[in-house]
């Protein structure tokens, strides 16, 4: 896994290894084929009937159990629970089970967090063809967690399960060829395998692609085309990609230069807590690029840099206060306070 970070007005890339959890991280779906076990159950409720086929010992009635209660679909969420119908159906050779029961030991939801037990149930999983679970095998070889760090194993999980399409391993086998890691460093081979990502709508594997094209890595320098991956990419709400489509729109790169778009884009990163984009919105509102000049928002933006240690930030705060009045500077103030409040402190710093 990489993490290409550069000063401010400098395209930020991170090419990231994915933990896709499936279906733990999301909407849970239980297994799509037709359950002759509780077409028989024609008097009582679908849940009644699953309770009835899975205490009898029916698999993939008590995967979905567990799936029920990890949602808390129509059950009070329950990850103690859930665990206890995924270990049930896992011990009878459920794929999906295995896989979310991984999950669970991977997180430590409903069971001590394990990641020598994640593993074991994930390979299970992964043997058996389980997409997601080979994913999540190749990275925890590719961390290091619960087994000892082996890029090329890694790689041949990623792969495994890249092969069958799931894109999240497309993505992280293109991360292994652009950083050489478990495979030979290739630059066309990580495009190929971003692309195939992208072209499913994974975010993280379209910012990936627009960095190639931005720096004609694998693929032709090709701004415009840069733009429309970084454009897919921030409208899912991915913090890079929204903080380089940004910066390609003050660079007149690939897109006409406009100062009110890119405003909008760095606000919207900086709405997540990327440290990044709430510097560079801080200095447009203070100079007034893309934006009316403000020193209460300029004084908020730096603020909040400020209070995470950001001496930059805490620099160009004590430029401005010298030209705001005490109301606003309370005002400001007020704002980073209620900002602080509302905003959870786990963005893309």
């Amino acid at each position: 896994m990489v993490s290409r970070d550069g000063a401010l007005g400098i395209l930020i890339g991170a090419a990231v290894g994915t933990l896709f959890l499936v279906p733990a991280h999301g909407s849970a779906q239980a297994d799509p084929e037709v359950d002759p076990c509780s077409r028989d159950v024609i008097y009582l409720s679908r849940l009644a009937g699953l309770f009835g086929c899975a205490e009898t010992g029916y698999g993939p009635d008590q995967y979905t159990l567990g799936v029920i209660y990890h949602n808390g679909d129509g059950v009070p969420q329950d990850d103690a629970e859930a665990v206890r119908w995924y270990r049930l159906a896992a011990e009878q050779g459920h794929a999906s089970a295995q896989s979310n029961l991984g999950v669970m030991y991977d997180d430590g939801n409903g069971v001590p967090e394990d990641d020598a037990e994640a593993v074991r149930w994930y390979r299970l999983a992964a043997e058996q063809g389980h997409a997601s679970a080979q994913n999540n095998l190749g990275l925890m070889y590719d961390d290091g967690n619960g087994v000892p760090e082996d890029d090329a194993e890694a790689a041949r999980w990623y792969r495994l399960s890249a092969e069958q399409g799931f894109a999240v391993a497309q993505s992280n086998l293109g991360v292994m060829y652009e950083n050489g890691t478990g495979v030979p460093d290739d630059d066309a081979e990580a495009a190929r395998w971003y692309r195939l990502s992208a072209e499913q709508g994974f975010a993280v594997a379209q910012y990936n692609l627009g960095l190639m094209y931005e720096h004609g890595n694998g693929v032709p320098e090709d701004d415009a085309e840069a733009v429309r991956w970084y454009r897919l990419a921030a409208e899912q709400g991915y913090v890079f990609a929204q903080f380089n489509l940004g910066v390609m729109y003050t660079r007149d790169e690939g897109v006409p230069e406009d100062d009110a778009e890119a405003a909008r884009w760095f606000r919207l990163a900086a709405e997540q807590g990327f440290a990044a984009a709430q510097h560079t919105l801080g200095f447009m509102y203070t100079v007034g690029d893309g934006v009316p000049v403000d020193l209460v928002f300029a004084f908020m933006w730096f603020n909040l840099l400020a209070a995470q240690g950001n001496e930059t930030a805490q620099s160009n705060k004590d430029i401005i206060e010298q030209e705001m009045t005490r109301e606003q500077i309370t005002e400001a103030q007020r704002l980073s306070r209620e900002w602080i409040e509302t905003h959870p402190q786990d963005g893309g710093n």
